[in-house]
């Protein structure tokens, strides 16, 4: 393979011919290039598959544009990766995209960013190409303690963690993108101000996720907006290794908002996610012990209205302790609620009724074909509730993302 640099318009150019070097060559000479590009560079991958065997890593760069021939033309393939986890790696940096390619059967994650302002993946797709396993590397597309985040147009398939994940994050967009066998399709993590909508979450075990988790440098996340998404048949049996949070997300799970506060789900298609079209739960749930003190494992200020709700005539799908729960415990059989809410109370957010403050409220506003149960989690079921009025209130949320 030759590079060939170009000066065009002020940046630099670099494009790839193949196949004239081997496979070493190949990776040594792309990663000086990405080493030695100067800042507003467009470094251009031509069609075809590239062997890779080592993360490529950029850092430190600003205004920088990683273009390939298009999604499923230029394909970088990290099959029997030996050196790195990552395929990509970005850090430091500002204003970074990277486009119309896809990344291939990392040992860890396909894209990982870290400490850059301003970074877009569009028309990116990273994917394991063989089943759905434990041993595939967790996230997909994974952008985590970033600022102006972009995700539209990618596809996630095979993350044994999450596809699409934002972690620790602010101003946040993810659109028009697909996730799909993966454990959790779309995670929002820890994460504040984000927009995810117009994707399609399908045959993953959770299709989007929202949740606040401990131990993290950024605490305490919210002002997200779920709306206009397609998540559906999300019952794929959950393959994450032991010990991960998501492992604990039962197959059959549309929704889940986990700890987290001013959240909006609305105008979604949640269809035939055969546990919980949509859950609101706290960290207790998980079972979990909480060391953070700076911790609040209590989801608050939630709105879920307008959506359309549909799943199969069966009983709940997940297995574990949650199925448990589900099939000896609430004795749901067939009827399963689509709307979940653990029903567990932080006393200093009530007010003198007992309910939670209209500041805190969680509220279920109108939604078509939906059913509901408070599952009194935190007085042991003993007053499982299907009445979905004393959550008849409404709380829109306000998004202030300046990611475009």
């Amino acid at each position: 393979m030759r590079f060939i640099p170009i000066l065009t318009l002020g940046a630099l150019t670099i494009i790839c011919h193949q196949p004239l070097y081997a496979q070493q060559d190949i990776q040594k000479k792309f990663q000086r290039q990405l080493i030695t590009a100067e800042d507003g560079a467009v470094i251009e991958l031509p069609a075809g598959t590239f062997q890779l065997s080592s993360t490529l890593s950029l850092e430190g760069k600003k205004k920088v544009l990683i273009s390939g021939a298009g999604m499923d033309k230029t394909i970088l393939s990290f099959k029997g990766q030996t050196e790195g986890a990552e395929g990509l790696r970005v850090s430091n940096a500002s204003d970074i995209t990277i486009r119309d390619l896809t990344v291939q059967d990392t040992r860890g994650d396909g894209i990982k960013t870290m400490n850059v302002t301003g970074i877009a993946f569009k028309q990116v797709k990273v994917e394991w190409t063989g089943p759905p396993a434990k041993e595939n590397g967790a996230y997909g597309l994974y952008p985590v303690q970033c600022q102006q985040v972009l995700i539209d147009s990618c596809t996630a398939i095979g993350a044994s963690d999450a596809g699409l994940y934002i972690g620790q994050s602010k101003d946040i967009v993810v659109r028009n993108s697909i996730a799909r066998h993966n454990v959790a399709g779309i995670e929002i993590e820890n994460s504040l101000h984000a927009e995810v909508y117009q994707n399609e979450a399908y045959e993953n075990t959770g299709g989007i996720l929202v949740f606040d988790l401990p131990d993290l440098v950024q605490k305490k996340g919210g002002y997200v907006k779920v709306y206009n998404n397609n998540i559906h048949h999300n019952n794929l049996p959950n393959f994450a290794p032991k010990g991960n949070t998501v492992a604990k997300v039962p197959a059959g799970t549309g929704v889940m908002v986990l700890a987290t506060s001013h959240v909006e789900v609305f105008n979604n298609r949640i269809h035939y996610n055969n546990s919980a079209g949509t859950a609101i739960i706290s960290y207790f749930m998980t079972e979990n012990p909480i060391k953070d003190t700076t911790y609040m494992p209590y989801p608050a200020t939630v709105y879920i209205h307008d959506n359309d709700y549909l799943r199969e005539n069966v009983r709940f799908q997940g297995k574990g302790r949650m199925g448990m729960l589900f099939r000896f415990k609430l004795r749901f059989g067939k009827n399963v609620p689509h709307i979940i809410y653990d029903g567990i109370l932080n006393k200093d957010w009530t007010g003198p009724d007992g309910q939670y403050k209209p500041e805190y409220r969680i509220c279920i506003g109108p939604n078509n074909n939906a059913s509901f149960a408070n599952l009194d989690a935190g007085n042991k079921f003993k007053n499982v509730s299907r009445d979905m009025q004393p959550y008849n209130c409404a709380n829109t949320i306000t998004t202030t993302t300046s990611a475009q």
